[in-house]
This record gives C-alpha cells, sequence and structure tokens, in this order.
C-alpha cells in the first residue's frame, strides 16, 4: 500500500468506474486494474464488488477509500507547509459562486495577485452546493457560498451582505408567458429557492423555469423578455448591465442574502489562506462593507443550500 494505491482506490470510488478512474488518474484502464488487485492480495480482501454496469466499493474498500481520502489530503497540506515554510508560496484553490466571481472577487484577486505574485491561485465556480461537497472532499480550499450552512467538519466567516431583487428589462415584460418564466441557474441555488418563492408570493403561477450555466446567459435573455430572474442587486446596477434591467425590491425576509467563506475545521491556514482572507477584509472595508467576522462553526442545510 503507498501513495499511488490510494489514489487508485478513491478514483475508483468517487467514479464508479475502472475507466473513468483512469481518466482521472491520466492512466491505461490496466494500471488500475492491476493495482487495485495488487492491493487486495496484500489486504486479503475484495475491495470492490464487480458489477455489470461499474464498481461499488465492499465495505472493506468503503473503510479504505475513506482512509485514502483523509491521507491524501494531509500530504496536499504537507506539500503547503513545507511551501509556506520555504517561502515559495504554495498553492490555493478557492471555490465560488458565479455572481460572487462576477462582481465582488475582481478587484479582490487583483490586490492578492499583485502582493503574493508566487501564489498558484486557482478559482473555482460552482453552486453552493457543490462547493461544499468540494471543501468538505478537501479538492479545494474554502469556497464563497451563500445562506445559511450547519455542518460539524466546516467553519464559516460572514464575507458579504446580498441584496436580492427582481430582475426584469428595463423595457418590462409585456407578455404573460415572460413574467411567469424564471431564468435561473440548477437546483442547490438559494436565488433560484428565493426566487420561486417570490414568484408564488407574487402570484406568478403557476410559472416555468428555464436553467442555465452561465450568468451573462441569464441577464441576456431577460435583456431579450424571455423572463425575470432574482440576483444581488450589485450585479444589475455595475457595468455592463447598468441601466438594461429594472430591479424590483423583494420582501425583507427574502432580500437579506448573506455570503460566506466555509473551509474544513481541520484544515491548515496557510500563509497563502490567511493572505487571501486579509484581501478580503481589506477589499470588503474600502467597500464599505463589514469587515471578515470571526470564524463560527458553519453548517450544512441542503434545503438552502446556494449557487
Amino acid at each position: 500500500m503507498d501513495l499511488a494505491g490510494l489514489r487508485v482506490v478513491k478514483a475508483v470510488a468517487d467514479t464508479g468506474s475502472v475507466s473513468r478512474a483512469a481518466e482521472t488518474l491520466n492512466c491505461v484502464q490496466s494500471n488500475v486494474t492491476a493495482r487495485l488487485k495488487r492491493l487486495e492480495e496484500d489486504l486479503g480482501v475484495p475491495l470492490f464488488l464487480r458489477l455489470s454496469r461499474g464498481m461499488a466499493p465492499t465495505p472493506a474498500g468503503r473503510v479504505l477509500a475513506d482512509y485514502a481520502d483523509r491521507v491524501l489530503r494531509l500530504v496536499a497540506q504537507a506539500r503547503d507547509a513545507v511551501a509556506d515554510a520555504a517561502g515559495r508560496g504554495g498553492r490555493l484553490s478557492v471555490g465560488t459562486m458565479e455572481t460572487t466571481a462576477a462582481v465582488r472577487l475582481p478587484p479582490i484577486l487583483a490586490r492578492f495577485h499583485a502582493e503574493n505574485p508566487d501564489v498558484d491561485l486557482t478559482i473555482v465556480p460552482g453552486p453552493t452546493e457543490t462547493m461544499l461537497g468540494e471543501v468538505l472532499a478537501g479538492r479545494i480550499d474554502g469556497a464563497f457560498v451563500s445562506g445559511a450552512v450547519e455542518h460539524p467538519e466546516l467553519v464559516s466567516q460572514p464575507v458579504f451582505e446580498e441584496e436580492l431583487v427582481l430582475v426584469e428589462p428595463a423595457s418590462g415584460i409585456t407578455s404573460e408567458s415572460g413574467r411567469n418564466t424564471l431564468l435561473a441557474f440548477r437546483r442547490g441555488c438559494a436565488y433560484r429557492a428565493r426566487a420561486e418563492t417570490a414568484m408564488r408570493e407574487a402570484g406568478r403561477v403557476p410559472y416555468r423555469v428555464m436553467e442555465f450555466g452561465a450568468l451573462e446567459a441569464i441577464l441576456g435573455c431577460v435583456g431579450a423578455g424571455m423572463g425575470v430572474t432574482v440576483l444581488p442587486r450589485v450585479v444589475v446596477e455595475r457595468e455592463p448591465w447598468r441601466g438594461l434591467f429594472t430591479a424590483r425590491p423583494l420582501p425583507p425576509e427574502l432580500a437579506r442574502m448573506p455570503t460566506r467563506f466555509v473551509r474544513r475545521v481541520d484544515s491548515m491556514e496557510t500563509v497563502a489562506l490567511r493572505t487571501f482572507l486579509e484581501a478580503v477584509a481589506e477589499g470588503n472595508m474600502e467597500g464599505g462593507a463589514a469587515s471578515l467576522a470571526p470564524t463560527q462553526p458553519a453548517g450544512l442545510i441542503p434545503s438552502r443550500a446556494a449557487c
């Protein structure tokens, strides 16, 4: 058993397939099969069930996959710690909602990169539900997520406070179909959940939902009169979208939406992560927003997970 073997076990457990695991590991399928066979012979137990469609871990396989996940995460943290100690900058991977990436992060990232040019920074966009899973799996160092969350393995810091608004084209929605069509990110987005509640409370029922994967696509289609959406006010009041839309206020209980930065409780706060959070706090103060609050235990409430 070595790190290469643990990577194989984790890849097969994550993907449920030797072929997909081989793609993930950038190797041939025969290498994955041979490595699994040697591990099973070494441990004296089967690790995976060979099914007609893919593979499923046995109880022993699930135990080893869990240990593999923790060991590989510790190895990555050790590499970052050594890079920190050597003053080489290290790596930092941050997840974010697309709206946050589009509006809030550019000046923060510019400041951080200017002051920390040696840090290998990766930004991973996605909805909150996905980002929480990535943080919990240790694949990213932290993420900007929206709404209330609870999970014993996470800590969170409030970073932004957004006001959600109903967004319509400046020329107005003239068709009943457009009034009752919601343009939104896929399920798991808190903005979408709030939007659906707002549609029901405004009597725009029955309504239909059109799902999009990009902020620009949603706003472009709203501008074309295809429907309405719910987004932070700061998005539609900045260039290049200022003046193209009408932002209608939502009821106070729907409008307030906090954005938090979450990370694992057991994660190491590297110099790169600490300086990144300092850049976020400085950007908040310059923008008139509150600075980072003390770290609080975080939670995960799937029904409120956001994009």
